[in-house]
């Protein structure tokens, strides 16, 4: 097990350039690593659902961390998804990730098989023990079907097998009782981060500490300049910058009724950022169904008004 400083801030879950040939777009990937940290971004997170990992062969998984991870050098923490079914899968990717230089482990509860929350527990103090860097969990219960409850999050806290939540869950109560929760067992090193764009500003004036944002790729600077307002107890700014970024998320809807969610978001951030021209191609991983032009004609139609092209 492994603890540290609370990690606070923007920090995005970098998404995955690929050649038209569903191969990693090594260039790409660098200029948006690139284009996160000019963005001021305080650390980075790949490999998790905007990275489309779930998409992902091993070895593409394996060109991602060591290609953010090189290039980065150590001027932000990056922090690694290790996402899959089953505890013992699972830690074959922290293996990896952890020899590539990862700072921390990003894993969620076990999914396919159904779990109960004694498993799902073992299954991170599991890792934790093998992983020797800190573990924060990703509450994702849309994908894996396991909501975390509040109550086994902090006891692992308690226990150090936890540096951390990223809650996507979308239950704004639960992420208060885990803050409220952590104050009330003085867990000050316990990172709290929201995954939703939308209530970025909610979730800090509840007392999180920071946000791992999927829009965030499209526009780092607006996430900082939120994070920064709200740090500064300018809530009204804050808020400003909260509803502009509402309404570029809308983006994510291009997509038409032939294709699913995640193919829509996914294929609106990589078309957002190849007409931003951070990234040479859209390409999204298969089997998802990729924006035609008309698709990614209302993506810049966002873009241009959020004054982002």
């Amino acid at each position: 097990m492994a603890t540290a400083t609370a990690l606070s801030g923007v920090i995005p879950p970098v998404c995955t350039p690929l050649t038209p040939d569903y191969e990693v777009d090594t260039a790409s990937l660098t200029r948006l690593v690139d284009h996160l940290l000019d963005g001021g971004v305080d650390g980075l997170f790949v490999l998790g659902s905007s990275s489309e990992v779930a998409f992902l062969p091993d070895g593409h998984r394996k060109v991602v961390l060591d290609t953010v991870l090189g290039h980065v050098g150590g001027q932000v923490p990056v922090l690694a998804g290790a996402i899959d079914m089953t505890t013992p899968r699972v830690l074959d990717h922290v293996r990896v990730a952890v020899e590539a230089g990862a700072a921390g482990i990003v894993a969620t509860a076990p999914f396919y098989t159904r779990t109960h929350p004694a498993e799902i527990a073992v299954h991170f103090r599991t890792i934790a023990d093998r992983a020797g860097v800190p573990l924060y969990a990703y509450d994702l219960p849309v994908a894996v079907h396991s909501k975390l409850g509040a109550g086994l999050v902090l006891e692992l806290a308690a226990e150090g097998v936890l540096a951390g939540l990223k809650d996507s869950s979308g239950d704004d109560a639960g992420l208060r009782e885990v803050v409220l929760g952590r104050r009330d067992r003085a867990l000050s090193s316990f990172s709290v981060l929201t995954g939703s764009e939308l209530t970025v500003d909610s979730a800090l004036a509840m007392g999180a500490d920071g946000v791992v944002p999927g829009l965030g790729n499209v526009d780092p600077h607006g996430y900082v300049r939120l994070f920064r307002a709200a740090s500064a107890g300018d809530w009204a700014a804050a808020r400003a910058e909260q509803e502009r970024l509402f309404r570029l998320f809308g983006l994510v809807n291009a997509g038409g009724p032939h294709m699913g969610r995640g193919s829509s978001a996914l294929g609106a951030f990589k078309a957002a950022l190849h007409l931003r021209r951070v990234i040479d191609h859209p390409t999204t991983a298969l089997p998802q169904i990729p924006l035609d032009a008309d698709e990614i004609a209302v993506v810049g139609k966002y873009l241009a008004e959020a004054a982002l092209v």
